[in-house]
């Protein structure tokens, strides 16, 4: 009877979705401007937490409880499709102040947002902010239809102090993402037929490089694969629960 009570006083305290709140995993980087804490949602949602300023990556309900996750400063979205963009994740953590950073696609679904093509810099809220191509070029829903179109959507290059970290959004080994310089921390997709294989992958961080590689987006493939086909390589690869 005494445990039944404890805990329907800590579930009265601490409401499971708070609970779970405290429970996601985080990941601290230090960069020249002070920490930046990195928070893993699920899937390709994640939250950076850094000059006192939240920033979240493709806020979308199927993977966070976002009633009880913190306001957005800034937000960025890659792409339209329904496990990057939420409107109703959107709603509970935005205002119509609260800049959204997107593609032209997005912009026409959602108001008040930034739109970056292909290639834009710009600096907002005190972040340096490059968009990258994102897209397929041998996985297609049919012949000739991609996946993912070349142009439609972003993935992002932030700077945090002196830290360079790349969001890859849904794509394959593009040209593009194997030309980068100076990434220190990136995302890259790994779930196929949408994105890449551990091969695919692995190939794209060979070429640029970075310090620290998260797979993220990987649904059912195997982690391990590409932890072994980088064992020989100077990136450090870290496995979070992004499926």
């Amino acid at each position: 009877m005494k445990l039944i009570l404890l805990l329907g006083l800590v579930c009265a305290l601490f409401p499971l979705s708070a609970l779970a709140d405290q429970a996601l995993q985080k990941d601290v980087i230090k960069t020249a401007g002070g920490n930046l804490e990195i928070s893993f949602i699920g899937h390709a949602s994640l939250i950076f937490t850094f000059g006192g300023k939240t920033i979240h990556i493709d806020p979308t309900s199927m993977f966070g409880d976002y009633a009880n996750l913190p306001d957005a400063d800034l937000v960025f979205i890659t792409h339209e499709h329904f496990d990057h963009f939420d409107p109703k994740a959107l709603a509970l953590i935005t205002t119509e102040k609260t800049p959204i950073v997107t593609t032209a696609t997005v912009s026409k679904k959602h108001p008040n947002c930034t739109v970056m093509k292909n290639g834009d810099t710009l600096t907002i809220e005190g972040l340096a902010v490059e968009a990258v191509p994102a897209y397929n070029v041998a996985h297609m829903r049919s012949p000739g239809n991609p996946f993912h179109p070349k142009g439609v959507g972003n993935g992002y290059i932030i700077t945090f102090g002196d830290k360079r970290v790349y969001i890859a959004g849904d794509t394959e080994n593009i040209p593009e993402m194997k030309a980068l310089k100076n990434i220190d921390i990136a995302f890259l997709p790994m779930n196929l037929p949408y994105t890449m294989s551990p091969e695919m992958a692995a190939d794209a961080a060979k070429s640029f490089m970075p310090k620290v590689l998260y797979p993220y987006h990987f649904s059912e493939t195997d982690t391990s694969e590409i932890v072994a086909l980088l064992k020989d390589e100077p990136i450090e690869v870290r496995i979070r629960n992004l499926q």
